[in-house]
């Protein structure tokens, strides 16, 4: 039997459906060919009429056509003042259809940071939220308890947009049933177990405290220049995108957009720092220990590390 898959887009901008779209070695046909997933609905590529998709929603909620996975793109819009009628879908409130669909499916899968932690508008009119966390704080529309026919919460996959081969790889976990390891924040283990630190060609300025104040060196952005490597958890320098680059690959800072505070409320290129100190350090690292470290690493800094500037 195919595995029958519903792609609901909410509050955001797309981003994390072009970027499956521009998966490669499968290339989505390919993909869900392969796993034999039956697309009943995405808003991209379904050719539904609305009278039919409707039929297909209520013939959902009757039972009478299952479900085996919801994704869902985008935050989900409760205001104004908890109606949900910001974001509608044939005349109601969507967070009721993703309310009436995740307690059908077997799994729930939130793509993308939005549908994950509710992203911008959590504090105005809107009201946006995640499906199971509310920035950091678990709940969301569905509650903290919420769990899936499977046995699982929602699957969050963080990212602004979330990698198509993250995507495609959990779809693939949960087809051929090999299972997922969650982390804190529900988020699969093999992708999000590492910072994005780890494997960012710039470490080695990092150690040893070689650290720019301006776009265009080579050196290390977390100091000055905002970048959140060292405390955002995600392979975006293990899986490339387009199979080549990253932003600390091509001298821009991580935003952190994998974060539950992403999009923070702070500059983005400026790094908040106590006497040049970041205020925010790595997991497990305590202040002293790392002014002392750092400033013996800065005194020990290779030459060739210190004379990186790139030639005009």
């Amino acid at each position: 039997m195919p595995v029958k898959l519903f792609w609901l887009q909410c509050g955001g901008c797309g981003g994390d459906t072009w970027s499956l779209f521009n998966a490669e070695s499968p290339d989505l046909i390919e993909f869900v060919d392969s796993l034999d997933i039956e697309m009943l609905w995405h808003p991209s590529i379904s050719s539904l009429k609305a009278k039919d998709q409707k039929e297909m929603i209520d013939r959902l909620g009757k039972d009478d056509l299952e479900i085996d996975i919801l994704c869902i793109e985008g935050s989900i819009l409760c205001g104004p003042s908890g109606t949900g009628m910001c974001d509608t879908i044939f005349g109601k409130p969507k967070k009721e259809l993703i309310s009436l669909l995740s307690n059908k499916a077997k799994f729930v899968i939130a793509v993308g940071t939005c549908a994950a932690f509710g992203g911008i508008g959590g504090d105005d009119f809107v009201e946006a939220t995640g499906v199971q966390f509310r920035k950091a704080e678990k709940g969301g529309l569905l509650g903290k308890d919420f769990i899936t026919k499977s046995g699982l919460p929602v699957i969050n996959l963080p990212g602004c947009p979330c990698h198509c081969d993250i995507i495609k790889g959990t779809l693939s976990a949960i087809v051929e049933g090999t299972g997922l390891e969650l982390r804190e924040y529900n988020t699969p283990e093999k992708w999000y177990g590492m910072l994005v630190h780890e494997g960012c060609t710039r470490n080695e300025y990092h150690e040893y405290r070689v650290e720019e104040k301006k776009f265009g060196e080579k050196g290390c952005m977390f100091f000055y220049l905002g970048c959140h490597g060292p405390l955002a958890w995600g392979p975006c320098n293990k899986i490339l995108w387009n199979r080549r680059s990253s932003k600390t690959r091509i001298g821009l800072p991580c935003f952190g957009c994998t974060r539950p505070d992403f999009p923070q409320q702070y500059p983005f290129f400026e790094t908040r720092n106590i006497e040049g100190i970041p205020i925010e350090l790595p997991e497990g690292v305590s202040r002293a220990h790392y002014l002392a470290y750092k400033s013996m690493a800065a005194a020990a800094a290779p030459e060739r590390l210190k004379t990186r500037k790139t030639e005009i």
